[in-house]
């Protein structure tokens, strides 16, 4: 049986012969974790001894199915539910009032609709993981090529470094805080990130061990926030007076949800990282469901919560001197020295959205070339620590702007990877290329598609990106229409060019070269 039998969307136990081999079949193009010393090289050979220690070895080759498992299925919700229960997801909700004159009753509109897109895009992304055995970005090298699928990593490292950097930003910040400043900011941000590098160091299995139970302390925090906050009196009215009206609302309630849109999808490049060692045969749709839920519940409950804790006056004076960090230490500030000790839970929580960031940062720069691949994953995630630290200290004072322009640009790029992944699964995975998806193909540039229509598609996307983005340092013309300060369409225009333009060039480059 050849490789190109095997389908995503088939149960490969049906496809198989009864006289058959079935797990010969079922691990095309894999490789097993204990051969990766001998085959990779020296670097591979000098860390040996970390791997028998349980450090994993593996990193974007394919993982074969008798080294799968089911034992992180509900993990799958769990992590979710922990990598977004962190205090980076506080300022999302809080930008609503700063910076677009939202009310609360806006805000929390806005945080419902488009977070529920967002997850859904990523949801379906992480389907992708357990049929193929494969890590996001190598599977994006069935829509756009090998040439593509570096392009995305690329961006996907970029993405990845600028998640960790806001992170240990407001880590650092609120690690500051509690010191009373004795802890200089620079400390503090160095801290908090080398806590995240032991856990990604280690691999896979420390990444969802941690995340299995982090979620459960940080949502009792949360709850106190809530409490507190209601103590304090939230006036639901507030800012009524100075939201904008007409076009000029739409474009705030545009932007703020681009900015929403981004904190959810934006986890779309790297969701198939950590279910690739789920069974092939889990559902689909249950993969979809437990990743769409474990983004929906903490994002919804913190983004509310946050946008909510604006419309206390004390909490908003407190973002106007200190930020983010600033609003935090002033919910808890009732509890004296109990507010302190959460504060620095909350501080560490960091860990959590770390971890998965430098993982997936190091996975991608192993897909950029096939000479990084012999460099080990683990080497690769210490580096991407060294990089996202030192960006970190440079702009810690900057935080709130840096992550308002970060996640709105970051959903114009996520918008069109998605589009062209779900289009290529959809159209030409089930209906136009016979034989599905060649597993043994993925890392070899001749056996996989030329690339060029994904790329010219997202070229298009990414253009129209521009056109339409509102941004304090550049609108474009379609952004301009909702007056002033603009109305950011960039991902929603991204993701329309996108999906227009790449079938018909799938198609005729698949008929040209016949891949």
């Amino acid at each position: 049986m050849s490789a190109k039998d095997l389908e995503w969307g088939q149960d490969t136990k049906d496809a198989v012969p009864p006289q058959q081999d079935v797990s010969a079949a079922e691990n095309v193009g894999a490789v097993r974790e204990n051969e990766l010393v001998t085959q990779k090289g020296p670097i591979y050979r000098w860390l040996s001894k970390a791997f028998d220690m349980g450090v994993e070895a593996r990193g974007i080759e394919r993982v074969p199915e008798d080294e799968r498992d089911g034992k992180h299925t509900i993990g799958l919700l769990l992590l979710w539910w922990s990598v977004n229960s962190v205090v980076s997801t506080v300022p999302i909700g809080l930008l609503a009032q700063a910076y677009y004159t939202l009310t609360f009753h806006s805000a929390v509109a806005a945080i419902v609709a488009f977070t529920a897109i967002g997850a859904a895009c990523c949801a379906f992304i992480a389907t992708l993981g357990p049929k193929t055995g494969l890590r996001t970005m190598v599977i994006s090298r069935y829509s756009v090529g090998f040439v593509g699928g570096s392009i995305f990593s690329i961006f996907n490292i970029l993405t990845q470094l600028g998640f960790s950097c806001t992170a240990v930003i407001l880590g650092g910040q609120v690690l500051t805080n509690v010191s009373d400043g004795k802890l200089p900011l620079e400390a503090s941000i160095v801290l908090v990130g080398f806590i995240a590098l032991v856990l990604v160091f280690i691999g896979y299995e420390a990444v969802h061990q941690w995340e299995r139970y982090a979620w459960i302390i940080l949502l009792i925090v949360y709850f106190c926030m809530w409490g507190l906050g209601a103590h304090q009196g939230f006036d639901i009215g507030a800012q009524q007076e100075l939201q904008d009206t007409g076009l000029a609302y739409a474009g705030d309630f545009l932007s703020f949800g681009g900015i929403v849109f981004s904190s959810a999808a934006g986890w779309a490049p790297i969701a198939a990282d950590f279910n690739c060692r789920l069974p092939h045969t889990i559902k689909p749709w249950k993969v979809f469901v437990l990743t769409w839920f474990g983004l929906m519940v903490p994002l919804l409950f913190i983004e509310c919560l946050s946008a909510a804790l604006m419309t206390v006056p004390a909490y908003a004076a407190a973002f106007e001197s200190g930020d983010a960090a600033g609003v935090i230490a002033e919910v808890f500030a009732p509890w004296n020295g109990g507010g302190k000790f959460i504060l620095v839970i909350m501080a560490f929580s960091i860990i959590c959205n770390c971890t998965p960031n430098t993982y997936s940062c190091a996975l991608s720069i192993q897909a950029l070339f096939k000479p990084f691949e012999k460099v080990p994953r683990a080497i690769w995630a210490v580096v991407s620590f060294v990089i996202y630290t030192v960006a970190a200290v440079a702009g810690r004072e900057h935080f709130s702007e840096i992550l308002s322009n970060f996640l709105a640009i970051l959903g114009y790029w996520v918008a069109f990877f998605i589009v062209v992944v779900a289009e290529e699964h959809f159209i030409f995975r089930k209906h136009v290329i016979r034989g599905g998806y060649d597993l043994t193909a993925y890392d070899t540039m001749s056996k996989l598609p030329v690339g060029a229509a994904g790329i010219f598609a997202c070229a298009c996307g990414a253009g129209m990106a521009v056109v339409s983005m509102a941004q304090v340092w550049y609108i474009g013309p379609l952004g301009a229409v909702f007056g002033e300060y603009g109305g950011d369409l960039g991902f929603e225009m991204s993701a329309a060019t996108t999906a227009i333009v790449y079938p018909p060039l799938r198609y005729i480059e698949y008929r040209l070269t016949g891949r």
